[in-house]
Protein backbone atom coordinates (compact mmCIF):
# COMPACT_ATOMS: atom_id res chain seq x y z
CA UNK A 1 0.00 0.00 0.00
CA UNK A 2 1.55 3.61 -0.98
CA UNK A 3 2.87 5.42 2.05
CA UNK A 4 0.14 8.23 1.27
CA UNK A 5 -3.00 6.15 1.19
CA UNK A 6 -1.56 4.36 4.34
CA UNK A 7 -0.86 7.80 5.78
CA UNK A 8 -4.66 8.74 5.00
CA UNK A 9 -6.07 6.07 6.66
CA UNK A 10 -4.62 6.14 9.64
CA UNK A 11 -4.97 9.58 10.21
CA UNK A 12 -9.11 9.43 8.85
CA UNK A 13 -10.43 8.68 12.33
CA UNK A 14 -8.24 11.50 14.05
CA UNK A 15 -9.32 14.11 11.40
CA UNK A 16 -12.98 13.18 11.60
CA UNK A 17 -12.89 13.87 15.08
CA UNK A 18 -11.30 17.19 14.58
CA UNK A 19 -14.58 17.68 12.50
CA UNK A 20 -16.83 18.15 15.53
CA UNK A 21 -14.31 20.36 16.84
CA UNK A 22 -14.81 22.27 13.28
CA UNK A 23 -18.56 21.85 13.81
CA UNK A 24 -18.80 23.19 17.65
CA UNK A 25 -16.79 26.28 16.09
CA UNK A 26 -18.98 27.22 13.36
CA UNK A 27 -22.24 26.59 15.02
CA UNK A 28 -21.45 28.51 18.16
CA UNK A 29 -20.62 31.57 15.88
CA UNK A 30 -23.30 31.15 13.48
CA UNK A 31 -25.73 31.08 16.54
CA UNK A 32 -23.55 34.18 18.10
CA UNK A 33 -24.21 35.82 14.98
CA UNK A 34 -27.29 35.25 14.13
CA UNK A 35 -28.14 36.96 17.70
CA UNK A 36 -26.06 40.22 17.52
CA UNK A 37 -26.94 40.30 13.41
CA UNK A 38 -30.42 40.50 14.07
CA UNK A 39 -30.16 42.84 16.77
CA UNK A 40 -28.02 45.25 15.03
CA UNK A 41 -30.46 44.93 12.02
CA UNK A 42 -33.40 46.19 13.71
CA UNK A 43 -30.89 48.71 15.18
CA UNK A 44 -30.03 49.86 11.92
CA UNK A 45 -33.28 49.91 10.33
CA UNK A 46 -35.58 51.00 12.88
CA UNK A 47 -33.04 52.61 15.70
CA UNK A 48 -32.71 56.22 15.52
CA UNK A 49 -29.59 58.28 14.42
CA UNK A 50 -27.62 57.82 18.19
CA UNK A 51 -27.64 54.11 17.34
CA UNK A 52 -27.48 54.07 14.17
CA UNK A 53 -23.15 55.24 14.28
CA UNK A 54 -22.26 53.18 16.72
CA UNK A 55 -23.72 49.99 14.79
CA UNK A 56 -21.91 50.96 12.05
CA UNK A 57 -18.74 51.47 13.72
CA UNK A 58 -19.08 47.68 14.45
CA UNK A 59 -19.89 46.27 11.18
CA UNK A 60 -17.38 48.55 9.74
CA UNK A 61 -14.24 47.22 12.34
CA UNK A 62 -15.05 43.66 12.53
CA UNK A 63 -15.69 43.81 8.67
CA UNK A 64 -12.04 45.78 8.72
CA UNK A 65 -9.71 43.63 10.57
CA UNK A 66 -8.38 40.18 9.24
CA UNK A 67 -10.22 37.40 10.98
CA UNK A 68 -5.94 36.65 12.49
CA UNK A 69 -5.44 39.66 13.74
CA UNK A 70 -8.58 39.35 15.55
CA UNK A 71 -8.15 36.26 17.20
CA UNK A 72 -4.59 37.35 18.45
CA UNK A 73 -6.32 40.94 19.66
CA UNK A 74 -9.28 39.09 21.59
CA UNK A 75 -7.23 36.06 22.88
CA UNK A 76 -4.01 37.40 24.04
CA UNK A 77 -5.35 40.77 24.79
CA UNK A 78 -8.79 42.05 25.34
CA UNK A 79 -9.97 39.02 27.45
CA UNK A 80 -6.73 38.96 29.12
CA UNK A 81 -7.37 42.58 30.18
CA UNK A 82 -11.19 41.91 31.34
CA UNK A 83 -9.70 38.87 33.40
CA UNK A 84 -11.47 36.28 31.07
CA UNK A 85 -9.73 32.82 31.28
CA UNK A 86 -11.66 31.66 27.72
CA UNK A 87 -10.56 28.27 26.09
CA UNK A 88 -8.73 28.85 22.71
CA UNK A 89 -12.21 27.21 21.65
CA UNK A 90 -14.49 29.95 22.93
CA UNK A 91 -12.67 32.83 21.79
CA UNK A 92 -12.60 31.52 18.28
CA UNK A 93 -16.11 30.90 18.80
CA UNK A 94 -16.86 34.53 19.81
CA UNK A 95 -14.50 35.93 17.62
CA UNK A 96 -15.53 34.22 14.12
CA UNK A 97 -19.42 35.01 15.80
CA UNK A 98 -18.66 39.15 15.98
CA UNK A 99 -17.22 38.52 12.68
CA UNK A 100 -20.18 36.79 11.43
CA UNK A 101 -22.40 39.38 13.00
CA UNK A 102 -21.31 42.46 11.30
CA UNK A 103 -21.92 40.29 7.85
CA UNK A 104 -25.68 38.75 9.07
CA UNK A 105 -26.51 41.96 10.09
CA UNK A 106 -26.40 43.43 6.24
CA UNK A 107 -28.40 39.72 4.91
CA UNK A 108 -31.33 40.76 7.57
CA UNK A 109 -31.30 44.76 6.87
CA UNK A 110 -31.57 43.51 3.42
CA UNK A 111 -34.47 41.38 3.96
CA UNK A 112 -36.13 43.81 6.18
CA UNK A 113 -36.15 46.56 3.35
CA UNK A 114 -37.13 43.90 0.65
CA UNK A 115 -40.56 43.67 2.63
CA UNK A 116 -43.57 46.02 1.58
CA UNK A 117 -43.38 49.08 3.76
CA UNK A 118 -47.10 49.10 4.20
CA UNK A 119 -46.86 46.31 6.24
CA UNK A 120 -46.10 47.87 9.17
CA UNK A 121 -48.42 50.18 8.64
CA UNK A 122 -50.89 47.81 8.58
CA UNK A 123 -49.57 46.40 11.52
CA UNK A 124 -49.70 49.86 13.45
CA UNK A 125 -53.19 49.92 12.22
CA UNK A 126 -54.38 46.71 13.68
CA UNK A 127 -53.66 48.18 17.69
CA UNK A 128 -49.98 46.14 17.53
CA UNK A 129 -47.22 48.35 18.89
CA UNK A 130 -43.87 48.76 16.80
CA UNK A 131 -42.16 45.81 19.01
CA UNK A 132 -44.83 43.34 18.41
CA UNK A 133 -45.06 44.10 14.62
CA UNK A 134 -41.49 43.49 13.99
CA UNK A 135 -41.62 40.65 16.33
CA UNK A 136 -44.72 39.05 14.79
CA UNK A 137 -44.96 40.06 11.21
CA UNK A 138 -41.43 41.38 9.95
CA UNK A 139 -39.40 39.68 11.13
CA UNK A 140 -40.76 35.70 10.67
CA UNK A 141 -41.03 37.10 6.86
CA UNK A 142 -37.44 38.80 7.20
CA UNK A 143 -35.94 35.51 8.28
CA UNK A 144 -37.27 33.34 5.62
CA UNK A 145 -35.86 35.88 2.79
CA UNK A 146 -32.60 35.61 4.52
CA UNK A 147 -32.31 32.06 4.65
CA UNK A 148 -30.42 32.10 1.22
CA UNK A 149 -27.64 34.45 2.48
CA UNK A 150 -27.72 32.95 5.30
CA UNK A 151 -26.34 29.72 3.96
CA UNK A 152 -23.30 31.29 1.83
CA UNK A 153 -22.70 32.65 5.27
CA UNK A 154 -21.94 30.02 6.95
CA UNK A 155 -19.99 28.72 4.56
CA UNK A 156 -17.34 31.49 4.65
CA UNK A 157 -17.52 30.71 8.03
CA UNK A 158 -16.51 27.26 7.97
CA UNK A 159 -13.76 28.09 6.12
CA UNK A 160 -13.08 30.50 8.31
CA UNK A 161 -12.72 28.32 11.10
CA UNK A 162 -9.67 27.05 9.80
CA UNK A 163 -7.81 29.91 11.04
CA UNK A 164 -8.58 28.89 14.28
CA UNK A 165 -5.56 26.29 14.15
CA UNK A 166 -3.18 29.43 15.17
CA UNK A 167 -4.62 29.46 18.81
CA UNK A 168 -3.88 25.87 19.17
CA UNK A 169 -8.07 24.77 18.48
CA UNK A 170 -7.97 20.91 17.39
CA UNK A 171 -9.95 21.33 14.67
CA UNK A 172 -9.64 19.36 10.97
CA UNK A 173 -6.57 21.71 9.69
CA UNK A 174 -4.98 21.71 13.19
CA UNK A 175 -4.57 18.11 13.41
CA UNK A 176 -3.77 17.96 9.06
CA UNK A 177 -0.76 19.89 9.88
CA UNK A 178 0.10 18.47 13.18
CA UNK A 179 0.41 14.64 11.21
CA UNK A 180 1.56 16.08 8.47
CA UNK A 181 4.53 17.28 10.46
CA UNK A 182 5.40 13.83 11.81
CA UNK A 183 4.45 11.64 8.76
CA UNK A 184 5.87 13.90 5.50
CA UNK A 185 2.92 13.38 3.42
CA UNK A 186 1.54 16.92 3.58
CA UNK A 187 -0.29 17.14 0.11
CA UNK A 188 -2.03 14.03 0.81
CA UNK A 189 -3.47 14.89 4.16
CA UNK A 190 -4.14 18.60 3.72
CA UNK A 191 -6.01 17.17 0.41
CA UNK A 192 -8.20 15.10 2.95
CA UNK A 193 -8.82 17.99 5.16
CA UNK A 194 -10.05 19.75 2.27
CA UNK A 195 -12.08 17.14 1.16
CA UNK A 196 -13.34 16.67 4.99
CA UNK A 197 -14.36 20.94 4.73
CA UNK A 198 -15.94 20.50 1.29
CA UNK A 199 -18.42 17.63 2.79
CA UNK A 200 -19.44 19.52 5.52
CA UNK A 201 -19.98 22.74 3.32
CA UNK A 202 -22.72 20.55 1.35
CA UNK A 203 -24.14 19.20 4.23
CA UNK A 204 -24.62 22.31 5.80
CA UNK A 205 -25.82 24.03 2.35
CA UNK A 206 -27.72 20.98 1.70
CA UNK A 207 -29.44 21.36 4.86
CA UNK A 208 -30.18 25.26 4.63
CA UNK A 209 -31.36 24.57 1.68
CA UNK A 210 -33.78 22.22 2.46
CA UNK A 211 -35.17 24.60 5.86
CA UNK A 212 -35.91 27.23 3.25
CA UNK A 213 -37.96 24.86 0.94
CA UNK A 214 -39.63 23.65 4.18
CA UNK A 215 -40.14 27.38 5.16
CA UNK A 216 -41.22 28.93 1.91
CA UNK A 217 -44.51 30.77 1.43
CA UNK A 218 -46.62 29.10 -1.31
CA UNK A 219 -46.80 32.12 -4.09
CA UNK A 220 -44.37 34.49 -1.99
CA UNK A 221 -40.86 35.69 -2.60
CA UNK A 222 -38.05 38.43 -2.64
Amino acid sequence: MPASIEAILDALPYLLQGSLVTIGVVLGAMGLGLAIGVTLALGQVYGPRVLQVPIGLYIWFFRGVPLLVLLFLFYFGLFSLMGLNLSAFAVAAIVLGLISAAYQSQIFRGAIHSLPEGQLKAARALGMSDTRAIVSVILPQALRLSIPGWSNEYSIVLKDSAVAYALGVAEVMARAHFVATRTYEHLPLYFTAGLIFLALTFLGTRGLRTLEEKVRIPGYSR
